[in-house]
């Protein structure tokens, strides 16, 4: 690690002259991380990111197992947070359009390599998990 990077560890972009730490209990950076890190969050993101701007039913089609409720949910607190953007056309009936706005790709960039990661070392870590699960005695 850097001098530089070591200083920029837990010293996160400031507001109002605080600086954010995602390791600090009390810092309100963990709960956006909290946020984001959900399942749905991430998918969504990444979905946009590789399909581009989606209409609410292509989104749920194409992120098998996610109910009408929490894709509202997920798709809500990402444009409350300045990650997506929806846009209404004013059409009969009324065309919802969502796409992400500049944060939401930065995030989405660095998202997709994970699920990538995920999808090639999915195998392993299950072979893993089910040795554990035999050694330890768990269904």
């Amino acid at each position: 690690m850097t001098t530089e990077e070591a200083a920029g560890r837990g010293a996160g972009e400031e507001r109002h002259g605080q600086a954010y730490d995602v390791f600090g209990r009390l810092c309100p950076s963990r709960g956006v991380f909290a946020e984001l890190a959900d399942k749905w969050s991430m998918l969504i993101l990444v979905s946009l990111r590789l399909s581009g701007a989606q209409r609410f039913s292509e989104l749920q089609r194409g992120i098998g197992g996610v109910s009408r409720k929490m894709l509202t949910q997920s798709l809500r607190n990402l444009e409350r947070s300045g990650l997506v953007l929806r846009t209404v056309f004013p059409e009969t009936p009324p065309r919802v359009v969502y796409d992400l706005l500049p944060l939401g790709r930065e995030l989405a960039e660095l998202l997709e390599p994970v699920g990538e990661w995920t999808e090639r070392r999915a195998g392993r870590i299950l072979a893993a998990q089910e040795e554990f699960d035999a050694a330890h005695g768990a269904d």
